[in-house]
């Protein structure tokens, strides 16, 4: 990666290359040496986002792009979950200024952090569990922005733009945080990813959108990726969109192959009614797209709403159920032979000789 340190960028140690040993852990020696380095240089901003999220990549790259046209020195690290780095991480004499993006921590994690450093900590959030903190917290220099109805990357977006135009109001032109080349395209990206972390699902193509987007997900650490900004920069909402809906067809297309070969299954050996079924050796990654497929078939043939898929699980016979109607439970014949699931989809082992009872002949 690189720090942002007196109005250039200074190479680090942090490369593209970097030893799988960083890459496995995000408390890592690359991180704990560049918080090192920011102490020595007594960098007075420092950025944690929310790793592997996408709200939290994109409050990065605002937050990058606002420190970069003041030239104002910042580090910005990931923050995962997984290997959390700690408050005793943070002793950087004459730190002013710690944001967390797209998340809060864990209970006490920012008062800690703006008592032990002597800084401000802003933190940004769109989730009920952050509520917690904002009413345990009474420490003044801790401001929590935490807004249900907005995600936490435009919430960073608006914060950064403005402050920027706020501090830059004299020079019009640099008062945009993005160029005009880049806002709209950018603001579109957000607001399919505000539409999935809000759970809204309002946005005709957001599964197609949070499809295509996946590939992305593994480039979204800026300390092994150094071209995360620039990449996040150039993401098309079309181009995701258009790869979502490709993989979608070529799924479906491989579903549709299968079940060509359906046949009538007698759940609980008829004790749950009869749907229809089908093998997919070969393809348990198509069971969900082939089960509600199967679901939709088993219901026009006059049978329960439900679609069995069966499949060799390395030495086991797996059998998965789903369903598209919502007054059907498929997880009653899923826990009555040891599995589980929801209502809508379940799985359990099925013995040979047991499925060979429920399999009917006739169609």
């Amino acid at each position: 990666m690189a720090l942002w340190l007196g109005g250039k960028w200074r190479a680090t140690a942090l490369s593209l290359h970097a030893p799988s040993s960083w890459r496995r852990s995000f408390r890592s020696d690359a991180a704990l040496e560049a918080i090192t380095r920011a102490a020595e240089e007594k960098v007075p901003n420092v950025v944690l986002y929310n790793y592997p999220s996408f709200s939290g990549a994109f409050s990065a790259l605002f937050a990058h792009l606002f420190h970069s046209r003041l030239s104002l020195p910042c580090l910005i690290l990931p923050f995962s979950s997984v290997e959390p780095l700690r408050v005793e991480d943070f002793y950087v004499e004459g730190l002013d200024k710690c944001y967390l993006l797209d998340f809060v921590g864990l209970k006490g994690f920012a008062s800690k952090l703006s008592q032990q450093s002597m800084c401000e900590v802003i933190a940004f959030d769109h989730r009920k569990s952050a509520l917690p903190q904002i009413n345990c917290s009474e420490d003044l220099r801790v401001t929590f922005n935490v807004n249900l109805e907005k995600s936490s990357s435009i919430a960073a977006y608006e914060y950064f733009s403005n402050k920027l135009a706020n501090m830059m109001s004299f020079d019009v032109k640099a008062t945009n945080l993005l160029n005009s080349e880049d806002r709209d395209r950018v603001e579109t990206v957000l607001k399919y990813i505000e539409d999935a972390d809000l759970h809204r699902w309002s946005i005709t193509e957001i599964k197609a959108f949070r499809i295509g987007l996946g590939e992305w997900r593994s480039k979204l650490n800026c300390i092994t990726n150094p071209y995360m900004y620039k990449q996040l920069l150039e993401i098309s909402s079309a181009d995701v969109v258009a790869k979502g809906n490709l993989y979608i067809s070529s799924r479906q297309i491989a579903a549709n192959k299968l079940l060509d070969k359906l046949f009538k299954v007698r759940l609980g050996r008829g004790f749950y009614g009869e749907c229809l079924g089908v093998r997919a050796d070969g393809n348990s990654d198509l069971s969900d797209e082939i089960g509600k497929q199967l679901s939709l078939k088993s219901a026009t043939a006059g049978l329960r709403p439900i679609g069995a898929v069966i499949y060799m699980q390395r030495n086991n016979l797996k059998m998965c159920l789903r369903s598209t109607d919502s007054a059907t439970d498929t997880s009653e014949v899923a826990k009555a032979y040891g599995g589980g699931g929801c209502p809508s989809s379940s799985s359990f082992i099925i013995r040979m000789d047991e499925y060979n009872q429920w399999r009917s002949v006739n169609m």
